[in-house]
């Protein structure tokens, strides 16, 4: 379906294509009639699936139709201010032929930042994309303007709840009007979403569009290892591997401290991404591995969820994830824009069944390549687990000596 199917406005058609966007994706196509329709939509939907386009899209439409001067129009909020950036630029790119306005409110920024913030919130922005500690530092001043607020976008709704953002959320709401248009997007849709969404909506249609498996273009390897073979091991991949941007996932911040350290040592020319830096200093290591000037980045998960890089060639798992919705976003930072990609999981010792649910989840085993002889014997796979008497806890089997 073409985006002039859904009868945009000239000049936001004109953005799409400048952007580079020709066909709707599947949530597009259903969501982007819903909240045209007027109509509040929950919709469950995995990054990568195109829900940024989908809810930004017909709001921008709306709002050339009809604006409320003086007043923010539309607020959408998110978990992180990587996000809220994100989905910024890609406004920006969208309505870059209308005179639609818009502005991104995050913490970790200088006061000059707040100053600008204080301004567009008194003195009315079309789309304000915020985090919810932010924007309640601006609601406790008395000077926000929610009165004509039209729209409501909770993205990435269920991380927030994970985040602990449900009470800032409430008192957010508390400050706008009843009479709005809300949309809810959600990756996935426990009780408490399901909760959360009876509170603030009125008769909601439900969109459904989650990834349950990662793209058949990524290519997925597994290295069983010990725990003491990580390290080298990702220094034999990256001096022996063509991969031009690389991207490492650390489940803690203190192993991306102390991987990132060990990679410089080494002379390998990387960036470190976590929520210690200043946020001045996180974006422009962004922005230095974006541009190719830094080939490899190692993360937390803060940036498994929402930031779009196209050029991504590996995704490597220092550690597996612990559950299998951060693996499916891990992985789905590469193979991006139509291209394709691999992913690397190491897996320790004690990681074995952890990585069998997500083999489960992916209904195939990943396959498990040789570690190089020159790093060692490794420990023999045992993904296979009982359960132990009437308690529901898996342990794993010995193995016979």
């Amino acid at each position: 379906m073409k985006f002039e199917d859904f009868g945009l406005d000239a000049g936001l058609i004109e953005g799409i294509a400048a952007t580079g966007f020709e066909t709707a994706t599947p949530i597009q196509e259903q969501v982007i009639p819903k909240i045209l329709a007027g109509k509040d939509v929950i919709a469950s939907a995995q990054t990568g699936t195109g829900k940024t386009a989908a809810f930004l899209l017909p709001i921008i439409h709306r709002l050339l139709q009809h604006v409320n001067h003086g007043q923010v129009n539309a607020l959408v909020l998110v978990p992180t201010r990587e996000l809220a950036i994100q989905i910024a630029q890609n406004l920006e790119g969208f309505s870059y032929f209308t005179s639609v306005s818009s502005i991104a409110v995050y913490g970790g920024n200088d006061g000059m930042n707040f100053t600008t913030e204080k301004k567009a919130l008194s003195m009315g922005a079309d789309v304000v994309i915020a985090t919810p500690g932010r924007l309640i530092a601006h609601l406790n001043m008395g000077y926000v303007k929610f009165q004509g607020l039209q729209f409501l976008v909770l993205d990435e709704a269920d991380r927030m709840l994970d985040m602990g953002f449900y009470d800032d959320i409430m008192k957010i709401i508390s400050f706008l009007p009843a009479n709005r248009q809300n949309l809810l997007f959600s990756a996935t849709m426990p009780e408490r979403i399901q909760t959360l969404a009876k509170k603030i909506m009125q008769e909601p249609e439900k969109v459904n569009i989650a990834l349950s498996k990662p793209p058949d273009k990524i290519t997925q390897q597994a290295y069983i290892v010990y725990e003491s073979q990580k390290l080298p091991l990702v220094q034999y991949l990256l001096q022996n591997t063509n991969h031009k941007m690389v991207l490492i996932f650390c489940s803690r911040k203190q192993s991306v401290k102390q991987l990132a350290r060990e990679l410089q040592r080494a002379k390998f020319r990387i960036a470190e991404m976590h929520s210690d830096l200043e946020q001045a200093t996180r974006e422009d290591m962004l922005l230095q591995f974006k541009s190719g000037r830094l080939p490899i980045l190692v993360a937390t998960d803060i940036l498994s969820r929402g930031i779009d890089i196209d050029n991504i060639d590996l995704v490597l798992n220092y550690d597996v994830p612990h559950d299998t919705e951060d693996y499916i976003h891990r992985i789905g930072r590469t193979a991006r824009a139509e291209s394709d990609g691999m992913a690397i999981t190491f897996v320790g010792e004690k990681e074995h069944r952890r990585f069998a649910e997500i083999e489960k989840m992916l209904q195939n085993a990943v396959p498990k390549t040789p570690v190089p002889a020159q790093l060692g014997p490794v420990p023999e796979y045992q993904p296979r687990h009982r359960k132990h008497g009437n308690r529901n806890k898996y342990y794993h089997r010995s193995r016979k000596k």
